[in-house]
């Protein structure tokens, strides 16, 4: 009854936004829980040869300042509208027209170039949706919603795989409609106010801090996103089924987490957070890396899945860098062109990374790539260690 309410009295704006960010994370789950075991049912990737799509898979992620500079003209909502179509574009064309290696990796770069394009859209959208002081909030609700979300995506592409016959051109089929029906409920918004030509390309010194802490982030999400789950799928060998069951247990996990994570952003403050994730970081690399020469290899199994949920878990803190972001904007208007630029510097790295994994993997091992995030993650602590509100803004929003 209390959940009725709620959405009874909230406004149609966030029931609109919410209701898009839960088919979103449907369609995003599937592809995530799936694109791993394609790459290597389909094309057989060395570890190398996987690090390397990373290139063009984040290569969207560096253009994206770019992008969202020469479309300034839409605003936030319709460009988020733009940018979901062309994701499901990509997700369509990855299932039904790829023939061959490079011909897959032109549709990613499609598929790829509307999810960053979105990433700050959110944040933005979100913060904007939320009361005074409690971004950190709305946001961990969202994420909660899309993380609900993304258990039904994850559990309808594992009982699919192992009921229904479903192939990988089916799995990619109904992400691309979710995405379609994502972007139609985007639409349905208030378009945004576009006052004047925004400075998306420009970097601010008063906003340094937050340029060094995107930098870690690029680094260190290369890990989650491109590492993490080929260990799961070349080294112990794992089945799309269990990456499957693995999102869907994270997405459950999440429900819970992820609004307590926004509550602890708004009472602790991103400085506490942001240093909890680079602690637990550490250990999760470990686990990664070690569990495997330390563990018998059923243990070893438990405990690289324990930490990929743990990762799954930390890896939604970048929201403290959005909330941080806001609170120290000099203007509103600088917030969406700072979110963006921070994504673009987010993958000069993040592309590096995994460029630098890759050669680590072929060359030394995997572990020593973790070995690598680890002393990432160390020096993202006493980056985040450096994090302040301006003292006047923090009692405002003590006062709210």
């Amino acid at each position: 009854m209390n959940i009725i309410t709620r959405i009874k009295q909230s406004s149609r704006e966030l029931i609109l936004f919410a209701s898009a960010a839960m088919i979103l994370g449907m369609a995003l789950s599937m592809m995530n829980a799936t694109f791993n075991n394609f790459l290597n049912e389909r094309f057989a990737l060395s570890g190398f040869e996987r690090s390397f799509l990373e290139f063009p898979r984040e290569l969207p992620g560096f253009l994206v300042v770019f992008v969202s500079a020469a479309l300034w003209f839409l605003g936030s909502r319709r460009l988020g509208v733009f940018s979901i179509l062309l994701a499901s574009i990509g997700a369509f064309l990855i299932g039904f027209a790829s023939p061959a290696y490079w011909v897959m990796v032109m549709w990613l770069f499609i598929y790829s170039m509307g999810d960053h394009l979105f990433m700050p859209i959110a944040s933005t959208i979100g913060m904007e949706l939320a009361r005074e002081g409690q971004d950190g909030r709305r946001l961990g609700q969202l994420n909660a919603i899309r993380n609900a979300a993304a258990i039904g995506g994850s559990f309808l592409v594992f009982v699919g795989f192992r009921y229904f016959g479903f192939t990988f051109e089916i799995t990619f089929a109904i992400a691309a409609a979710f995405f379609l029906l994502a972007a139609f409920l985007l639409y349905q918004m208030t378009p945004a106010k576009v006052a004047e030509r925004r400075s998306y390309l420009q970097l601010h010194r008063e906003y340094k801090l937050y340029y060094a802490l995107n930098v870690l982030s690029g680094a260190r999400k290369q890990l989650f996103i491109t590492f993490a789950p080929w260990v799961l799928v070349q080294v112990f060998e794992q089945p799309t089924q269990i990456m499957a069951t693995l999102f869907t247990i994270g997405g459950v996990i999440g429900i819970l987490f992820q609004p307590l994570l926004g509550w602890a952003i708004d009472k602790f403050g991103e400085r506490f957070v942001l240093s909890a994730e680079a602690v637990i970081l550490v250990v999760v690399c470990i686990g990664y890396g070690f569990a495997r020469f330390v563990f018998p290899p059923d243990v070893a199994f438990l405990v690289v899945c324990v930490a990929f949920l743990v990762d799954q878990m930390i890896f939604s803190v970048g929201m403290a860098r959005a909330t941080y972001m806001k609170k120290i904007a000099k203007q509103p208007d600088d917030i969406q062109p700072a979110l963006t630029a921070a994504v673009t510097i987010d993958h000069i790295f993040s592309i590096s990374a995994a460029l630098v994994g890759g050669v680590i993997w072929s060359t030394f091992g995997f572990q020593y790539v973790f070995l690598m995030g680890a002393g990432l993650a160390i020096i993202n602590f006493f980056t985040a260690l450096q994090v302040r509100v301006p003292q006047a803004r923090a009692n405002d929003l003590q006062s709210t």
